[in-house]
């Protein structure tokens, strides 16, 4: 009896490992980079495109960017708004920062950038704007006031990520990880067109 009742923990248990093995997305690089301790978000970005209908309300935040000037998220509609979070040491960080000055400068006419540092100290973010010729604004979130804002769009501890809000400020795409500028044009575009 003790031994038939043996075999079946053992069944049972490997049956749970089973079922929770096929539940789990091994391959799924981001999944596996949100609990390591690099601290960001690396490789492709996983984009997310959110229909007209199923866009929440319109986000707003005031803040004051490293140049010292105040203003809201609101200020800037109805232009697009592409938020990006970033700080100086992520590797990806600095491989994306090219990417979206040059459509940043491409799109200044119809679509407002905002930089959000989410680490460092002012000199660090302001060396960091300085050397990779960051042209549009960008602000210290040391308060975590724009992340807490981004939470239900954007996963916990997802450095870097891409927002876009629509005209009405609301959020009409997300890139999680590196955006590349083809995939940002492409996005901005999309939205834009609507």
């Amino acid at each position: 009896m003790t031994s038939r009742r043996t075999l079946l923990t053992w069944l049972a248990a490997g049956a749970s490992a089973t079922v929770l093995a096929g539940c789990s997305t091994g391959d799924d690089a981001l999944a596996q980079q949100a609990g390591s301790e690099q601290g960001y978000v690396s490789g492709a970005g996983v984009i997310t495109r959110v229909p007209v209908a199923e866009r929440g309300e319109p986000l707003d935040l005031e803040f004051t960017t490293l140049a010292g000037e105040q203003t809201s998220l609101a200020q800037w509609r109805p232009k697009l708004a592409v938020i990006n979070l970033w700080y100086a040491a992520c590797p990806p960080c600095r491989k994306e920062a090219p990417d979206l000055a040059a459509v940043s400068e491409e799109f200044s006419e119809q679509t407002a950038f905002l930089g959000v540092n989410v680490r460092d100290q002012a000199a660090a973010a302001e060396a960091f704007v300085r050397n990779f010729e960051v042209p549009y604004p960008n602000m210290l979130d040391s308060d975590g006031r724009m992340v807490a804002m981004l939470s239900g769009i954007l996963p916990p501890q997802a450095t870097p990520s891409t927002v876009i809000l629509d005209s009405a400020g609301r959020a009409a795409a997300r890139v999680v990880g590196a955006v590349e500028e083809s995939t940002l044009r492409g996005l901005i575009e999309d939205v834009l067109a609507e």
